[in-house]
């Protein structure tokens, strides 16, 4: 098969239990109306996705993200700034995103976190962001969603210092079967994005291989990192299939089965049934 840059890949056959897509961004696929969100998720349903929260990364994504939520009971919210914009970080940002962590359809803080491999940010500043989003966190009740980048062992000392949240979801985990040992022992969930099905990735897909299945979930972090084996191609969120179905057959296990637990931890982690009622 010719694999053509700027084409998505093929909507996959419907899995035989449906997945929530733990972590999109929807307005970078392309999304702007409520028609364009529905768009989406109707492809993603096609293919067994039935749910999709969709994370910001600044400001102006933060308020789009929480309305989006409401325009489809299908699409829910994550709000914070990302570690890389943190370089101005105050009391108007601050002021804003707490009123926005409060919506009901708001599911999550994040995502936030450390990155090391862009230079965007002073690491103060985004030491100093990560923590306020922490204590954000545990003000609403509400799972923590990290973005780890290169900062794996700084991450947890932050969250050993500051005290971790009730529940705390590392978004697109990308650290070893020791990294994985060390987040599940604290407690965490490890949400498993594109990069799991890479066949060059194999310290990732030990981890992925290992995680006890009450601690995972799956994501697509769309439009970037497209499973296996459309890798480069765009990214939506029906391509959480693909990503459920190989870690289904790393971990030898019945795919159904896998998306029926990893869609309990969903709603479990996102308290996704209490939003919908809300």
């Amino acid at each position: 098969m010719t694999k053509r840059r700027g084409e998505r890949p093929p909507v996959p056959e419907t899995l035989p239990a449906p997945v929530v897509d733990a972590h999109t961004h929807l307005d970078a696929c392309g999304a702007r109306t409520p028609d364009e969100v529905r768009a989406i998720v109707d492809r993603a349903a096609q293919a067994g996705v039935d749910r999709v929260i969709t994370v910001a990364d600044d400001l102006d994504a933060a308020r789009w993200a929480a309305e989006a939520a409401t325009w489809d009971d299908r699409v829910f919210a994550a709000v914070a700034l990302h570690p890389t914009r943190t370089s101005t970080f105050g009391e108007v940002e601050q002021t804003e995103l707490a009123r926005l962590a409060e919506q009901p359809r708001v599911v999550a803080i994040g995502e936030t976190g450390l990155d090391y491999y862009w230079d965007y940010a002073p690491k103060p500043a985004q030491h100093e962001a990560f923590r306020w989003h922490i204590d954000l966190a545990k003000r609403v009740g509400k799972p923590l969603m990290i973005h780890d980048r290169d900062a794996h062992d700084d991450i947890l000392a932050v969250l050993d210092a500051e005290g971790a949240p009730s529940t705390v979801v590392f978004h697109c985990f990308s650290g070893d079967l020791s990294f994985a040992r060390a987040c599940v022992e604290r407690g965490f969930v490890l949400s498993f994005a594109g990069t799991a099905t890479f066949r060059n990735a194999h310290a990732l897909r030990e981890a992925a291989l290992w995680v006890p299945e009450d601690h995972m979930l799956v994501e697509t972090d769309a439009p970037f990192l497209t499973p296996h084996p459309y890798r480069g191609r765009p990214n939506e969120p029906y391509c959480a299939n693909y990503t459920l179905r190989d870690i289904a057959t790393l971990r030898e296990i019945d795919l159904g089965e896998l998306a029926t637990e990893i869609t309990r931890n969903a709603e479990r982690v996102f308290g996704l049934r209490d939003a919908v009622k809300s």
